[in-house]
């Protein structure tokens, strides 16, 4: 009989342990899903070139590669058209962008990296896929360089025909 009163005890206080975990659990459930998430991710392609951008809150650094935007895009065309869906959402100055790019030319890797900024916006603030959609930002350019043929020059261009 006491061996019952005993573990009835037990039983009682496993209960509550489990209800205390319980409580804690969704305390914890909350504070994540209350905590906005850190860094906005956005993969750009174009051509051959690969960005991989992230964003966050901040002051509006826009650093490609660990170089500031300035030196790594010297041509003043590309370096807006990277930076194009900031002004579009109109959040220029209010997140900081952080970039890797691989491959490809300069007028590619600044395409590439306008799309992947434009899908990390649209993770960061959904209301702005209309306007992004609307100024074609999130439309791939699936435009490639055409494979040279064998018997010919490039991919099209044959060698001078020779009659004789």
């Amino acid at each position: 009989m006491a061996d019952d009163v005993v573990s009835d005890d037990v039983m009682e206080e496993e209960e509550a342990v489990s209800e205390e975990e319980e409580v804690v659990s969704e305390e914890e459930a909350e504070e994540e899903a209350e905590a906005p998430e850190l860094w906005s991710w956005g993969l750009g392609r174009r051509k051959t070139a690969i960005a991989r951008v992230r964003i966050r809150s901040g002051t509006g650094q826009v650093v490609v590669n660990k170089k500031p935007l300035d030196v790594f895009f010297c041509i003043d065309r590309l370096r807006r058209r990277a930076v194009e869906p900031l002004k579009t959402a109109k959040l220029e100055g209010k997140v900081d962008v952080f970039a890797n790019i691989k491959g490809g030319g300069t007028t590619g890797q600044a395409e590439a990296m306008l799309m992947g900024l434009a899908r990390a916006i649209l993770k960061y603030d959904e209301t702005t896929v209309d306007v992004m959609r609307n100024s074609g930002h999130l439309t791939r350019d699936s435009r490639m360089v055409e494979r040279k043929k064998y018997g010919k020059r490039g991919a099209r261009a044959s060698f001078q025909f020779s009659k004789r």
